[in-house]
């Protein structure tokens, strides 16, 4: 396996050709691999009365607000990409660093205004690998380069990284990268049904889009440039499984058939069950004979703290118990399309 790695790689620089899905980092900071402090950009931390500033806190996962939980410290808030410092900035401190596309794909959407998101000025850039469509999503832009429906090559610029949306000024300027599963087409009536304010992003709202551990995968793939995204889901640890009716419309099958445990029914099965991990990324979905009439948890892992906690909100209990939370009914309605 080593030596095949080493194959694709040498190839890769012989040739400029890089494996179908191996990424590219998006901006000129490539510290990620080697000093990973110089990578992230750091955040403002308030915590028993001391101020600092931890690189940590821009990597993906839980990495931010701590709290005491019992004896130990808990990071309870989830970040779903990479921040990422900027390398250049001019001689008023703005960041000038380009931010290019980490794969081949098509330009999806293009936040109109910086304003209208946490994300501030955002890209959206679909890559369809294996049939299935991943987005790729770049946040906090000064300014957009493409405009949407527009092909784009590996490291193609799409903008300039800065420091647009909430809770960012110029001193913490980075770019905020993801890459995401697709949840529903329908999404514009759920969150109609569910939020009272409009929806300025169409299909491509944060909230319908799930991020797939990148930092991770960047690291593999350094390692392994054959490993997919798709490898890369599947290998996500398992934190809860929930039971859905069988007349859910599960579109994610149909985009990610590789998402499937088991057979395939002919028809709809009496329920599913689905596997999400700690931040609600579905990482499995099997059909069961065993009916039920509305979604509950058939299994949660035991991470020693309230589930709440390692759950983004989706499960409260403890220990081997757990149910859904509002917001947890609310995401696995979207996630599974049983509105």
């Amino acid at each position: 396996m080593l030596r095949l790695a080493l194959s694709f790689s040498l190839l890769g620089l012989l040739t400029g050709i890089l494996p179908a899905q191996q990424l590219q980092l998006p901006t000129a900071n490539h510290a990620l691999f080697d000093a990973p402090a110089e990578f992230f950009q750091f955040v403002d931390r308030d915590f028993d009365g001391a101020k600092t500033t931890p690189w940590e806190g821009g990597q993906f996962g839980f990495v931010r607000d701590p709290r005491h939980i019992g004896g130990r410290i808990a990071y309870a808030r989830f970040h779903e990409g990479l921040d990422i410092k900027p390398l250049q900035r001019d001689a008023k401190s703005n960041p000038q660093d380009e931010v290019g596309a980490i794969a081949d794909g098509v330009v999806a959407y293009v936040a109109a205004s910086s304003g209208l998101s946490n994300y501030g000025r955002y890209i959206v850039v679909q890559h369809n690998w294996g049939g299935s469509p991943f987005f790729s999503l770049y946040a906090h832009l000064a300014s957009a380069q493409v405009s949407a429906g527009q092909k784009v090559k590996a490291g193609t610029t799409l903008g300039i990284l800065g420091y647009t949306g909430s809770g960012i000024d110029q001193r913490r300027a980075h770019l905020h990268v993801e890459l995401n599963l697709f949840l529903s087409s329908r999404f514009e009536s759920w969150h109609n049904a569910n939020f009272p304010t409009p929806n300025h992003h169409g299909l491509y709202n944060g909230l319908n889009l799930i991020g797939l551990d990148l930092q991770s995968l960047y690291l593999a793939q350094q390692k392994n440039p054959t490993l997919t995204a798709a490898s890369a889901v599947r290998a996500t640890e398992s934190s809860y499984r929930v039971a859905v009716p069988g007349d859910a419309e599960m579109e994610i099958l149909k985009n990610y058939p590789w998402l499937l445990d088991g057979p395939r029914p002919s028809g709809k099965p009496a329920s599913w069950e689905v596997t999400f991990s700690r931040w609600g990324l579905p990482l499995a979905v099997k059909a069961s004979s065993s009916p039920v009439a509305a979604p509950f948890v058939t299994w949660v892992k035991d991470a020693g703290i309230p589930h709440f906690t390692h759950t983004r909100g989706c499960v409260t209990g403890s220990g081997s118990t757990g149910k859904l939370t509002t917001e947890g009914l609310r995401f696995v309605k979207l996630a599974t399309g049983w509105f």
